[in-house]
């Protein structure tokens, strides 16, 4: 490959990786925010008590708002497969473009249509309808989800096809959609996005308390969100490790990377951090439990595993590396946190106040966990954009460098400014809401509210 074509194929996979990176934190959150938006609604319509109608006008407004970046960085996105990588839609097309158009026509039409009368048909529509409104914008989130994971675990796992002239046509749509990966990913994703959403909706409700909200509100979805994400934590650890054997079946040279494997060996130990250095190696400075990897990939102490030197191939071991260990690092403080917050709420009425910075602090932790997880995921794939069957070199654009570079810069820039909009945005929101009377005039305006006092 000559030094322009490598120059534009790491300024292309820079740039999508931006555009991933900044468009996957919008959805994370709004997946499992529609199902919280829903919880709440379903409460209110059975319980009739204000406070659950609070809590969602104010979540409502932060999902449409967040909704509506995932859709901008999510069309520039797509642009990309044109611009930055035509040989994909030219070898791949033929599967990749079906499940993309799937996702736009079962699922973003849905979102987009019924989310418009979750924010202003509550008193337009009848409340049954409102409330369907507002499941069907979940579901709909949940097939989006579903169909864009489907498409990225057959570019892991690619089945159901066949090669006519080095181009991929299916030959089985259940096996495209549902491949060996699938389930996994999907699973693994949508608890990822309600651990985000909870910790999300959890530290916003603990700066409105920190900057003296002392309405219901506030609390009641603090104690919800805690709650939630004390009870997904464990079966997230319990659905990684399916994930992970999943991965060590179809990608054993990721598991490899991801554990610092070098050479095959037996008994292979599960480092707990260290430097991985390619060149040597070795994993420089490792802390490492004997036999324990060994013991969690196979279920045996003395299990052999596969090291990077028995593979032709194999994806850069660093970024796997540090970045499993980030992704855990986080999962193990979302543990913590949430086991903490909820048995004191058990307790007591209210978080003490560094409990409740705690929290602050925490407010874009998914984010972290997401991001780790999805560079391991992808980068993992390397140097294969659809692994046996497309190399990422083959697929990159012949577009000069420079004009890759300028719109790298672009990009990079307005999602810098447009992130820190939106999370100014979302502060003051929070700030705004304190000032709200308790039971506004707004809300007498429902007949849900005939009879209720204020508890």
């Amino acid at each position: 490959m000559n030094d322009i074509l490598a120059d534009t194929l790491m300024l292309s996979r820079i740039q999508f990786a931006a555009n991933i990176s900044f468009h996957i934190l919008f959805p994370t959150i709004t997946i499992a925010l529609a199902w919280l938006l829903a919880y709440f609604k379903l409460r209110h319509d059975l319980s009739g008590h204000p406070v659950w109608m609070r809590i969602y006008r104010f979540w409502v407004k932060v999902f449409a708002l967040t909704f509506a970046l995932g859709v901008v960085s999510g069309i520039t996105m797509s642009f990309q497969f044109g611009t930055n990588w035509p040989g994909f839609m030219e070898k791949v097309g033929n599967v990749a473009g079906p499940l993309l158009g799937y996702e736009v026509l079962t699922a973003f039409f849905m979102e987009a249509t019924f989310l418009g009368v979750m924010l202003f048909g509550r008193h337009r529509v009848p409340n049954w309808l409102h409330t369907l409104a507002t499941f069907l914008v979940a579901i709909g989130t949940t097939l989006s989800a579903f169909w864009i994971l489907s498409l990225n675990s057959w570019m892991h796992t690619p089945d159901g096809f066949e090669m006519i002239d080095g181009v991929v046509h299916p030959t089985d749509w259940w096996a495209i959609i549902f491949n060996p990966s699938m389930p996994y990913r999907l699973a693994h994703m949508l608890l990822a996005s309600a651990l985000t959403a909870c910790f999300f909706m959890a530290g916003i409700s603990a700066y409105r308390l920190l900057k003296g909200d002392t309405k219901q509100a506030p609390k009641t979805a603090l104690r919800t969100s805690m709650l939630i994400a004390a009870l997904l934590v464990p079966v997230q650890v319990w659905v990684g490790d399916l994930h992970g054997l999943n991965t060590l079946e179809h990608q054993p040279q990721k598991i490899a990377a991801v554990e610092g494997v070098w050479h095959t060996q037996q008994g292979a130990p599960l480092v707990l951090l260290g430097w991985p250095d390619e060149y040597a190696k070795t994993t420089h400075w490792a802390v490492q439990v004997p036999g324990l990897a060994s013991l969690i990939l196979t279920h045996d102490w003395q299990g052999e595993l596969q090291g990077l030197d028995s593979f032709e191939h194999h994806p850069p071991v660093k970024p796997l590396f540090l970045g499993f260990r980030l992704m855990v690092g986080i999962g193990l403080a979302m543990l913590v946190v949430s086991w903490l917050s909820s048995v004191w709420l058990y307790r007591r009425d209210r978080l003490p106040n560094w409990l409740l910075r705690v929290l602050v602090v925490m407010t874009i932790s998914g984010w972290g966990a997401t991001l780790a997880g999805w560079y391991v995921t992808e980068v993992g794939r390397q140097p294969w954009l659809v692994t046996g069957v497309l190399k990422t070199a083959d697929a990159v654009t012949a577009v000069p460098t420079a004009h890759v570079g300028i719109s790298l810069t672009i990009y990079l820039t307005v999602y810098a400014l447009l992130l820190v909009a939106y999370v100014h945005t979302l502060f003051y929101m929070a700030r705004k809401s304190v000032e709200v009377a308790e039971f506004d005039d707004s809300e007498l305006n429902s007949p849900a509210y005939a009879g209720v006092k204020e508890a």
